[in-house]
């Protein structure tokens, strides 16, 4: 766990006055004062960033989990009911307007903020349907969550985690960074291969060879193709 200091707070500490032998008063009041640092210390943690990235990844993959298993939502009355609060999810986890800026790399300072907002928005709705095609064919293999890491920023990280199945297990890490106190999933590496670095070296040789214009009408065409192929998907029950 990455404990967060305030170095004016720790400054304050080391400058208290201990007295040995002191009377009940003077002891008291190094008592609040050890008490109001623990107490500022809490603080540092719980309204900072959160310590730990796994405990955020975990939490968010278990919540999708819960909502394929739930018979309810199982029902084909449901299935927009259950794909609309898959993509919440996802959403309140995935930091999409990070992961389209490094997907586009060099090519996202060239844009406007109208062609950044709708670049995000097509790339985010493509993700989600893609994820939620592959989700929905989950039938219960083991999660295993295995370790994360910590950058030397404090900001960033990875965390590991693995699909258990019969034959293989399959590796899946996660990198992190730290936002607006949480950690945001900005890059998926299943079994070695990013997400990111895939899409930016396709994206790159679209833009290049032909138009930025190109580019986003490809994944119109694509999110409309994938689109088309979920809603014609029966729902599977859990």
């Amino acid at each position: 766990m990455k404990i967060i200091y305030s170095k004016n707070l720790t400054h304050r500490i080391k400058k208290m006055p201990i007295q040995r032998g002191g009377n009940m008063k003077e002891k008291r009041i190094i008592c609040l004062q050890i008490i109001a640092f623990l107490v500022l210390l809490s603080y540092s943690l719980s309204n900072g960033t959160v310590a730990n990235p796994k405990v955020a990844i975990q939490s968010t993959i278990d919540a999708v989990l819960e909502t394929l298993r739930d018979k309810t939502l199982s029902l084909p009355a449901n299935k927009e009911k259950r794909r609309n609060k898959i993509k919440e999810l996802i959403r309140e986890r995935f930091d999409y307007e990070e992961m389209a800026k490094r997907s586009l790399a060099r090519h996202w300072r060239e844009r406007t903020p109208q062609e950044k907002g709708e670049f995000v928005s097509v790339f985010r709705d493509l993700l989600e349907t893609s994820y939620i095609t592959k989700i929905e064919s989950y039938t219960n293999e083991k999660i295993t969550y295995d370790k994360e890491i910590l950058n030397d920023d404090g900001k960033t990280g990875v965390v590991s985690t693995s699909i258990v199945t019969p034959n293989v297990n399959v590796p899946i890490d996660y990198k992190v960074i730290s936002k607006d106190n949480a950690w945001w999933v900005y890059d998926v590496v299943i079994e070695g291969v990013s997400f990111i670095s895939t899409y930016r070296s396709q994206y790159n040789k679209i833009i290049t060879s032909e138009s930025y214009a190109s580019l986003i009408q490809k994944m119109r065409d694509k999110l409309n193709e994938e689109t088309k192929k979920l809603e014609a998907k029966p729902v599977v029950k859990k």
